[in-house]
Formats: C-alpha cells, sequence, structure tokens
C-alpha cells in the first residue's frame, strides 16, 4: 500500500487535468458501470463525519473518502482508494487538497458548459481553502478580468487577498455582499452560512453561479427568489435532493418544483440535455459533494505516482 502526503497530491494533479478528469467521467454512460450510495452522515460531538464510497466496474477501481466537517477547523479528509477484485488497499492520502480541488474543478466543468462565453468577473462568497480553489481554478474555462470576494470578516480578507497576490499574483476586491452580487458575472458561494448570502433580486441577468457550501437540508446560501430565477443543475439528483437546503427548502416551500430541476452534470456534460437558451438565462449548479468525482481524483494521483514509485 502507498501513502500520500498533501504534498504529494498537490504536485500530482493540476487543475486542467482534474477539470478533463472530471467532464469525462460524467459525460460517460456511468450509470450500469457505477456503484454510489448516497453519503453517509454522523453529528460527533461537534463536527460531522461524512462516508463517501464509490465503485466503478467499467473503470475497475474503488474508493472510499472519510470526512469531517468543523466550523473551527474546516474540512478533514482521507482517502482510500481500492482494488475492488482483490478488496487489496492501493492507496492511503491525505485529501484536504483532493476535496478542494476536484469540488473546484466540477465547479468549472459546470462553469464551462453553463456560464456566457464573455464573462469577466468573478464573485467569491468565502474566505477559505473553497474559496481560494475556485480562484485559482475557474480561469482555467474563462477569460476573467476581475475577481471580487466577499467573506464575513475583514481581518481574513486582508490576508486571503495578500495570499492570492504573492502566491498567484492575482488582484482580487474586497467588497460587500451587494456588489458581489450584482456585479458578478460567475459567483461562486464557498461558505459554511447557514442562511441566504445575498438577496435574489440583486442578480443580474446571465449569470451564472456555483453554489458549493450547503450540504444538510436545514442550511442554504441563497435565498428562494436566487434558485427561482434560475435554471437549475445538479451534481447528482439523489444526493441534491437528499442533501442540498438550497434546493429542498425552496421546494418544501413551494417555491420551486421538482421540474425546476433541469439536468443533472452528466445530462449537461453528455449533451443529452440544454440548459442555457439565451443570454439572460440565470444558471445555477448546486454542488453537494459526489463520491465519482473523488475516485477519478485520486486514481489519477495514484497512477501517476505509482509511476514514480514503479508501482504497476
Amino acid at each position: 500500500m502507498l501513502f500520500f502526503s498533501e504534498q504529494q497530491v498537490r504536485s500530482s494533479a493540476s487543475p486542467g487535468e482534474v477539470i478533463h478528469a472530471v467532464r469525462d467521467a460524467f459525460a460517460r454512460d456511468f450509470h450500469s458501470s457505477l456503484h454510489m450510495p448516497v453519503r453517509t452522515s454522523m453529528d460527533l460531538d461537534e463536527s460531522v463525519l461524512l462516508l463517501m464510497p464509490c465503485s466503478d466496474s467499467d473503470l475497475k477501481i474503488a474508493g472510499v473518502k472519510l470526512v469531517t466537517v468543523n466550523p473551527k477547523t474546516g474540512v478533514n479528509a482521507t482517502y482510500a482508494l481500492l482494488d475492488p477484485a482483490t478488496g487489496r488497499t492501493l492507496a492511503l492520502m491525505e485529501a484536504n487538497y483532493l476535496t478542494d480541488l476536484r469540488t473546484a474543478a466540477t465547479s468549472a466543468v459546470a462553469t464551462n458548459l453553463l456560464a456566457r462565453p464573455d464573462a469577466q468577473t468573478l464573485g467569491i462568497f468565502g474566505a477559505g481553502r473553497q474559496a481560494m480553489a475556485h480562484l485559482t481554478v475557474l480561469p482555467h474555462v474563462r477569460r476573467f478580468t476581475r475577481f471580487l470576494v466577499c467573506g464575513s470578516r475583514r481581518s481574513d480578507l486582508t490576508s486571503f487577498c495578500q495570499t492570492l497576490r504573492a502566491d498567484h499574483g492575482m488582484e482580487v476586491e474586497a467588497v460587500n455582499a451587494e456588489t458581489c452580487a450584482r456585479e458578478s458575472d460567475v459567483l461562486c458561494t464557498c461558505t459554511t452560512s447557514h442562511e441566504p448570502l445575498f438577496d435574489g433580486r440583486w442578480l443580474r441577468p446571465g449569470v451564472h453561479l456555483n453554489l458549493v457550501g450547503a450540504f444538510q437540508t436545514h442550511t442554504r446560501e441563497v435565498d428562494s427568489e436566487t434558485v427561482k430565477r434560475a435554471r437549475i443543475v445538479v451534481d447528482t439528483y439523489e444526493g441534491a435532493l437528499a442533501e442540498a437546503g438550497d434546493l429542498v427548502l425552496p421546494l418544501r416551500s413551494g417555491a420551486i418544483s421538482r421540474h425546476s430541476i433541469i439536468a443533472d452534470l452528466h445530462e449537461l456534460a453528455s449533451g443529452k440535455k440544454q440548459v442555457r437558451t439565451s443570454r439572460e438565462d440565470i444558471t445555477l449548479f448546486k454542488s453537494v459533494g459526489c463520491a465519482l468525482e473523488d475516485l477519478v481524483t485520486a486514481m489519477l494521483i495514484y497512477k501517476k505516482q505509482a509511476a514514480l514509485n514503479n508501482q504497476p
């Protein structure tokens, strides 16, 4: 069994490669080969424990991610990649960066398929790891010229913007919620908020949204007005309808119906369904996190590291 540290994972998975791997994974007809139960969630003392197994007979690989989500310490993850024929653990890897990258890469796939080609301003709610990942990964699919960020604490934003300038040469503007919502062409919510971050009436026609942070039925990052205005895509129907408070809450209230969810990521990536029909459409991708994204990213990392270690 191989063990990969966070640094090895970082060196083995470039954003472009993971975007390509995730898009290919969702574009194929995987339903007959993929076994992916809705993830198990369990409350710990001050954290939430998530277990995310996945097996694909076409890819001949399986894996499981163990994740804890804590309001103080954030997301911590470990991934085990398995040989489904023998049950042997092929590799164990630290998976914080894997989680950040595969989530942002999936948002990038959705953005590439849904956002207007002339999108120039990328707005981010949040100042944590996912916010950082989205700011650095989404420019792989659109030529953004302006970057906005809105966070809950000014001190966090100062440090966040300084890091992006020093490490990535990016000039990011710290703005309030209304400016971020009104002036973004692509808007990503990457927070731990339980309540809507902005008024959905502020959104400009043609904007594309990626909703990333909320993963429980009682939490949401956007209001019902936002989802009512949007043409909605989810990563998987099963996961979104079981966990996504951004959709579950307006479904329960009657603000939207099940038919408001137009496509899942497979139907979008394979071309089976068309979602954006005009420049004025507001499109929305709700991501709750899908074990297939972890599996193909972990497989990419394993192949690169196994080659370096002369493993078969």
